[in-house]
């Protein structure tokens, strides 16, 4: 198995987060943030992670965390029951389409304010999730995988890392006054990266 990549990718992270859940081990290909036609040529696009296995290019992050899943169910990212599932999907969905827009939105250039306070009170709702549990679903599984390189920024600074989307994440991410984010942003920190 091999996975292009870029330094700091919240989407390669998701990937190398459930690569080590699963016990599976992969090749890391760096590219260039500013020189993605290896990217291209591998895959006819330039976004990362790009996952080569077998032949298969699977690429877009939720679309390889599916694929891994597919191929390698155990130890599972996803809950077994069907109702448990959807709830899973419906929350990785929101994730993806809802909860990124506004920080996609103040990196495309719109005005940072009314977007920023949408990222900011969405930390009350992941609060609440983290009530009474260790992780957002229960179990550790498919929506800390996709919340955390995300969240993260909360609580990270690390000084190499200018990327001006994690630096909106920093802004607008304050994480005083949500102790369960932070212990949970730790817990899986601490958790294995492909």
């Amino acid at each position: 198995m091999r996975l292009w990549e870029i330094p700091f990718s919240t989407n390669v992270e998701r990937v190398t987060l459930a690569l080590a859940h699963k016990g599976l081990a992969v090749e890391h290909v760096t590219v260039d943030p500013h020189d993605r036609g290896e990217v291209v040529r591998v895959s006819g696009q330039e976004l990362v992670p790009v996952l080569e296995h077998e032949g298969t290019i699977v690429f877009d992050s939720e679309r390889i965390l599916r694929y891994l899943e597919s191929l390698f169910p155990e130890p599972p990212l996803w809950p077994a029951g069907d109702a448990r599932r959807a709830e899973v999907d419906i929350f990785v969905d929101w994730f993806n389409k809802v909860w990124k827009r506004p920080p996609n939105l103040i990196d495309a250039g719109e005005d940072a304010s009314a977007h920023g306070l949408q990222i900011t009170a969405s930390l009350d709702l992941f609060e609440s999730l983290l009530n009474d549990r260790d992780f957002l679903f229960g179990e550790f599984g498919i929506a800390d995988v996709v919340a955390f390189p995300f969240l993260k920024y909360a609580v990270d600074a690390n000084a190499d890392d200018d990327d001006r989307f994690h630096q909106i994440l920093r802004d607008w991410l304050p994480i005083e006054g949500h102790p369960r984010i932070e212990a949970w942003i730790a817990r899986i920190d601490e958790r294995e990266r492909a």
